[in-house]
C-alpha cells in the first residue's frame, strides 16, 4: 500500500511546498513548487483556473494567448497578464491589423473581456472584421489544403510542413475550452455573429469621445491620452479587475486592444515633426498604463506607427516602456520583394524584446532569421529564411582553399 506525506510551508533553505510520496518500490519524488498559493488551513491550493490561461513553465507568470500560437512560442509561451505587447506596425499597415485582430478574437473564443479603443475605426467594426476559429476536425484540414495551395520546392515542403504541425495544439470539440491555449483562425471568414453578441466588450471611440469644449490643463497628456486612460481606469476598478471589488462571478482576463496609438489621430504629433511639442505625451501614457496593467488581471496589445515617428529618442523612450515588442517589416514596396531568396514570404518580424518577470533574463529565442506569410486562410511565422546562405558560404570557401591546396 502507498503512503504519502505532505509538508508545506517555508524552511531553511527550501522555500516553499514539497510533497513527497513513498509507494512500493521506495522510490522519493519531489515536485518543484508550482503556481500555488497556501490557503487559510496551511495546507496548498491551486490558483483559480481562468479560461484561455496557463501558468508559465519557467516562472510561473499566468500567460494568456496573442491568437498566434508561433507568436506564443516566440514570447516564451504566451503573453504574461499585467504586460503590454507593443506591435511596430509594418510601412503599409497591412499585416498589423492582423495581430490585432488575433488577440481579440483569442478573447471572444475563451469568453475574456475586451476593451477596443481607437481613433480610426468604430470598434464594432473592428469586431464585426475578426477572423473566425478553425475548429477541432477541420483544423488540420484547412492548414493541410493551404500549405498544398502554394507551390514550393520538393526538398522544403517536409520540413515545412512538420515545423508547422510541431506548433499545431490538440483541438477539441467545440469552439470554447479551458483546456485549449491558442487557437487558429481563417482570415478569409469572419467570427460567428452569435460569439460576438455573446462575449463582453466595451468600445473607446476617440472621435466620440472629442468634447466641442475642452478646458486647458496642466497635464501634458494629449487629451484623447487623457480620455482613455480614465476609461481603462474606470473599467478595470468597477468590474474588479484590480481586485478592489471583487468579481462575483468567476475571474476573467481583461484583454485592452489600442490602435494607430501615436498616430496624429490621437492628437499627437511625434509623428508630424522632430522637435514636437507633446514629445512626451505618449510617454507619460504608456507609464501610467503600465502601472494599470501590473496591479490587475489584464493584457494590452497596442500598434503604433514607428515607422512614422521623426524622433528615434522617442522610439527608444516607446521601447524601454514596454514589456514586449515585436516589429512587422513589410517587403511591400522594397528591393526584397523581387528577391529570390524571399520570395516565398511577405515581410520579417522581428522579436525586438521580451520581459524579465520573476527572473533575472529574459526568454530570447536563438532564431533570428524569422519570416511571416499570409497564405489564403493561415498567418503563418516560418523561421530558418538564411540557412542557405548560411551554408554555401563555408562551402564555397572549402571549395576554392581545397582546390589551391
Amino acid at each position: 500500500m502507498a503512503a504519502a506525506a505532505t509538508s508545506c510551508g517555508p524552511r531553511a533553505g527550501a522555500p516553499g511546498c514539497v510533497v513527497a510520496a513513498a509507494g512500493k518500490d521506495s522510490v522519493t519524488s519531489f515536485q518543484r513548487r508550482g503556481p500555488r498559493a497556501s490557503g487559510p488551513d496551511g495546507g496548498c491550493r491551486r490558483l483559480a483556473s481562468i479560461a484561455g490561461t496557463r501558468p508559465s513553465v519557467r516562472n510561473g507568470q499566468l500567460l494568456v494567448s496573442t491568437g498566434l500560437p508561433a507568436l506564443d512560442q516566440l514570447l516564451g509561451g504566451g503573453l504574461a497578464v499585467g504586460t503590454l505587447l507593443l506591435i511596430e506596425e509594418d510601412k503599409y499597415n497591412i499585416y498589423s491589423p492582423l495581430l490585432f485582430k488575433y488577440f481579440l478574437a483569442e478573447g471572444i473564443i475563451n469568453g475574456h473581456t475586451l476593451l477596443v479603443a481607437s481613433a480610426k475605426e468604430d470598434p464594432a467594426e473592428i469586431l464585426q472584421e475578426l477572423p473566425a476559429p478553425l475548429l477541432n476536425d477541420n483544423c488540420k484540414k484547412e492548414v493541410d489544403e493551404d500549405v498544398c495551395s502554394h507551390k514550393t520546392p520538393e526538398s522544403n515542403i517536409k520540413m515545412k510542413i512538420a515545423w508547422r504541425y510541431q506548433l499545431l495544439p490538440k483541438m477539441e470539440v467545440g469552439p470554447i475550452s479551458s483546456s485549449i491555449f491558442g487557437h487558429y483562425y481563417d482570415a478569409s471568414k469572419r467570427i460567428p455573429q452569435e460569439l460576438i453578441e455573446a462575449s463582453k466588450w466595451h468600445g473607446f471611440f476617440l472621435p466620440e469621445k472629442i468634447s466641442s469644449t475642452l478646458s486647458v490643463e496642466s497635464c501634458s497628456l494629449t487629451h484623447g491620452y487623457r480620455s482613455l486612460l480614465h476609461f481603462i481606469q474606470n473599467i478595470i476598478c468597477e468590474e474588479g479587475f484590480d481586485g478592489s471589488n471583487p468579481q462575483k462571478k468567476e475571474k476573467n482576463v481583461l484583454r485592452i486592444g489600442i490602435q494607430n496609438l501615436g498616430s496624429p489621430l490621437w492628437g499627437d504629433d511625434i509623428c508630424c515633426t522632430e522637435n514636437c511639442n507633446n514629445s512626451q505625451s505618449l510617454t507619460k501614457f504608456l507609464y501610467v498604463l503600465r502601472g494599470l496593467l501590473r496591479t490587475s488581471l489584464s493584457a494590452c496589445i497596442i500598434t503604433v506607427p514607428t515607422h512614422l515617428i521623426q524622433n528615434k529618442a522617442v522610439i527608444a523612450r516607446v521601447t524601454n516602456l514596454s514589456d514586449t515588442v515585436v516589429g512587422l517589416e513589410s517587403f511591400i514596396g522594397s528591393e526584397r520583394e523581387t528577391n529570390p531568396l524571399y520570395q516565398e514570404y511577405h515581410g520579417l518580424i522581428h522579436v525586438r524584446q521580451i520581459p524579465r518577470l520573476n527572473n533575472l533574463i529574459g526568454d530570447v529565442s536563438d532564431v533570428k532569421d524569422l519570416a511571416f506569410k499570409l497564405r489564403r486562410k493561415l498567418f503563418t511565422i516560418e523561421h530558418g529564411l538564411l540557412r542557405s546562405t548560411r551554408v554555401s558560404v563555408p562551402l564555397m570557401c572549402w571549395t576554392v582553399s581545397s582546390t589551391a591546396w
